[in-house]
């Protein structure tokens, strides 16, 4: 059972199998399966308690696992449904064979215990499986739309122009601006959206940095059929999107709003490794595959997920964070187009209110304001903060249809 473990380890590191679910999972599947071959051949051979029955949860394990590994998503999603019942069946079967042919100790403190966890698995990964199906047949408000390889949910209300684009920050979906889409659509014409593999919308396959969350956004805006100009206001994260849009889509950005923003890189600390690190993000993108891929257990509800493609874009956008504090950088000069930085009056860091001095700075209309009574999540998580955020926001609409400054 140990050496099961360690192999299963050993092959998920292994460069030759891909960092993906389907490569991580059917190499971890691999591994334990050589643990239970083990078993079924060593105790025949060393012992006067043959445990034969041992082939079959190794057959099992070992299929499974090279099934994923050597055809990937085309059979991942039929053996979501089909393997939880079969190992459910599987463990029944262990358990009857494992009482009568195995008399040790071993069978009540090694055993059993394995047996339970694997029935444990059978069960949590059958229930995540229906409860996922059932959510996606869940009214969607708005439409689906393919930005090359994955669909982006989006959601357009209200009407008038500029188009506020609302980015919600890390691990976030756009029912966290609950708040604030309704208050802004009563002015103006207002869009909220999920980053990929996040809510409503696909995940991708290529990792997900400023710069290519920029890019998804703004095809998914012209594929929606939404002119420009935009006025961006991105929390915490989606400030670090926000920037880069606005860098890389300049003359379709009227205005922004960066609501206790992540700072870029030219305000926050030098990075301590080079950018583009393959050895150390690989590395980084196996451990997350796998700790994501544990969703599928139902263990993301301990940490407050709704599913596992939420988990695993979470844990991505994170491991992209030196990249995208980089990418958010490229905007170095936002002319004289109306900025408002809002900053919240508690829980930041000691340097966090000169950071967001700073992001004032990129514009010569910018103004800059502490929320006091405020934290980080509740700039858009109750009414007061939600009420100033929304506030900022019509500032800036005001500010882009009059071609005034902002009001001191």
């Amino acid at each position: 059972m140990a050496t099961g473990l360690l192999a299963a380890a050993l092959l998920v590191a292994a460069p030759f199998i891909a960092p993906t679910e389907t490569g991580v999972t059917g190499a971890f599947l691999c591994g334990l399966a050589l643990g239970w071959a083990m078993l079924a051949v060593l105790s025949v051979r060393f012992t006067d308690q043959p445990q034969r029955w041992a082939a079959a949860p190794a057959l099992f394990m070992a299929l499974s696992g090279l099934l994923l590994v050597a055809l990937g998503s085309s059979v991942h999603e039929v053996l979501t449904w089909v393997w939880p019942p079969a190992l459910l069946a599987l463990v029944i079967w262990l358990l009857v064979r494992a009482h009568r042919q195995l008399r040790s100790p071993s069978r009540r403190w090694l055993l059993y215990p394995v047996i339970a966890v694997l029935a444990l698995a059978s069960i949590s990964g059958g229930y995540e499986t229906v409860r996922a199906a059932a959510a996606a047949k869940a009214p969607m408000p708005g439409q689906l739309i393919d930005v090359g390889g994955h669909r982006l949910h989006l959601n357009c209300t209200g009407s008038g122009s500029p188009t506020v684009v609302l980015e919600p920050g890390a691990g976030g979906t756009s029912s966290d601006l609950g708040w604030i889409t309704p208050a802004v659509a009563r002015d103006t014409r207002v869009c909220v959206y999920d980053r990929a593999g996040r809510g409503w919308s696909e995940p991708a396959d290529t990792p997900q940095d400023g710069t290519q969350i920029a890019t998804d956004l703004h095809t998914l805006l012209h594929r929606g059929q939404v002119p420009g100009p935009y006025v961006l206001a991105g929390h915490s994260y989606g400030g670090l999107y926000a920037l880069t849009f606005a860098a890389r889509y300049p003359d379709e950005v009227a205005g922004m709003v960066l609501v206790d923003s992540t700072a870029p890189a030219s305000a926050a600390k030098p990075r301590a490794t080079p950018s583009g690190d393959g050895g150390s993000y690989d590395l980084m993108g196996r451990v997350s595959t796998l700790v994501s891929t544990s969703a599928r257990f139902g263990l993301h509800r301990l940490v407050g997920f709704q599913t596992a493609s939420d988990v695993r874009s979470t844990i991505d956008e994170y491991v992209q964070t030196n990249s995208s504090v980089e990418q958010a950088a490229s905007l170095r000069n936002f002319a004289d187009k109306p900025v408002v930085v809002l900053t919240a009056g508690s829980g930041g860091a000691a340097d966090w209110s000169a950071k967001q001095d700073a992001l004032a700075t990129l514009s010569t209309d910018s103004v800059h304001r502490v929320i006091e009574g405020t934290d980080h999540a509740t700039l858009i998580e109750d009414g007061k903060g939600a009420a100033a955020t929304t506030r900022a926001i019509f500032d800036v609409v005001s500010s882009v249809q009059s071609a005034r400054p902002l009001a001191r």
